[in-house]
This record gives structure tokens, C-alpha cells and sequence, in this order.
């Protein structure tokens, strides 16, 4: 097997995503202690760091032919989602914007920034796991997966995690209150009039082809 220190997989640019993954990944499994404003204002730093860092990796090919094993089990994904969502609150849940879905859809919809977050977390872990095999193939072929779901699925979900994240951070008060009154509660999506939303005139105007 190939083991030269020239292969892209032990580039900079790659050792530098290595190390932000593993800080975010640490981070994110030590969350439960940290207060709700603490955990929103981490992640506000350290989630562009990792998109920033994404971006540079390098473009492989696959080398092998077998699977690559993973890492992060459904235990393990749904444990990380359920103490996100907890920490989250009531401001777990947010209008999504960039999704296909959108466009055939009448009403606005809703993601989590839970899920969003395990889905980063799924790929980059496994990643990392792959990477510290330390065999130059396995490492190359994590890489052109990570590179992958990055372009096609996580890299879409942070920057949609970090416009929410964003949006509680600066417009929301007691952020670190777990119970708020039922007259300050937000209304649910599902009541609410959005006949008139700009969001529901350009999916209409997109499916009846005038946008």
C-alpha cells in the first residue's frame, strides 16, 4: 500500500480540517453541560471554521474498491441529535429555505437544528475514524466521501444551521430559560396565514413558471 507523505491526504490543508474536525467533534459530545447561549455561541465560531476548512480540502479519486467502514453508529447519531435537540429547546426548530422540497411545497417548511447537526457531525466523525488508520488508501478514500457530502448534503445543512443559529442568537431573549409562558410562545407553523409569505408567493410563482 502507498505510504508517502507526499499524497494530498497529508497535505495542510488537510491536517487543518483534521484538526477543527476533532475540536467540533469534542466539542459536540460534550455539550450537555453548557448553557443554551454558550452551545448557540460556540457554535456560531466554530461552525464557519469548518466550512472554511472544508472547502480547501483537496479533490481524490477512490483507490478502493471495498465499503468504507463506518464509524458512527445509529445509537451514537441519535444520542448526539437527542442532547442537541434538548439544548436547543424551543428553539430547535426553524423555516428552511434551501431545500428542493420547497419548491413543491404549499406551506413553509421546518427543519431541526438537532438533526442538522448529527448529520455534520456523522460525516466528519466518520472521516476522522477513517483518517487515523493511518493506511494512505482508507485515509484517500474518506476524504473523497467527506469531499462529497460536503458539496451534496452537510455543507447546505451547516450554512442553513448557522442563518438559525444566527437568527436566535441576536433576536431572541432568555435564551437559557427552558420553560417560557404559553403567551410568549411562538405560534406553530401550521396555524399561521402564509398565503401572503414571500416564501409561498415564490413557490407559487416557481411552479406556475413566472419566477
Amino acid at each position: 500500500m502507498e505510504d508517502s507523505f507526499e499524497h494530498q491526504v497529508y497535505s495542510a490543508n488537510v491536517i487543518e480540517f483534521v484538526t477543527v474536525g476533532r475540536e467540533f467533534c469534542a466539542w459536540l459530545e460534550g455539550v450537555e453541560t453548557q448553557p443554551r447561549a454558550d452551545f448557540i455561541s460556540t457554535a456560531l465560531k466554530i461552525l464557519p471554521l469548518l466550512y472554511l476548512k472544508a472547502s480547501m480540502l483537496p479533490k481524490t479519486e477512490t483507490m478502493l474498491d471495498d465499503f468504507l467502514e463506518k464509524a458512527v453508529t445509529e445509537k451514537e447519531y441519535e444520542l448526539i441529535k437527542d442532547v442537541v435537540q434538548a439544548k436547543m429547546g424551543p428553539f430547535d426548530d426553524y423555516l428552511e429555505v434551501f431545500t428542493a422540497d420547497m419548491q413543491r411545497s404549499d406551506l413553509p417548511l421546518t427543519s431541526t437544528v438537532s438533526e442538522n447537526m448529527a448529520d455534520i457531525y456523522q460525516d466528519v466523525k466518520d472521516f476522522l475514524m477513517s483518517y487515523r488508520t493511518a493506511v494512505t488508501e482508507i485515509m484517500n478514500d474518506a476524504l473523497t466521501e467527506l469531499n462529497e457530502h460536503f458539496m451534496e448534503h452537510w455543507g447546505q445543512s451547516l450554512v442553513n444551521v448557522l442563518r438559525a443559529l444566527h437568527m436566535v442568537y441576536y433576536g431572541a431573549e432568555n435564551l437559557d430559560e427552558d420553560e417560557v409562558d404559553d403567551n410568549d410562545r411562538k405560534p406553530d407553523y401550521d396555524d399561521r396565514n402564509t398565503d401572503n409569505w414571500l416564501l409561498s408567493r415564490r413557490q407559487r410563482d416557481f411552479r406556475e413558471g413566472t419566477f
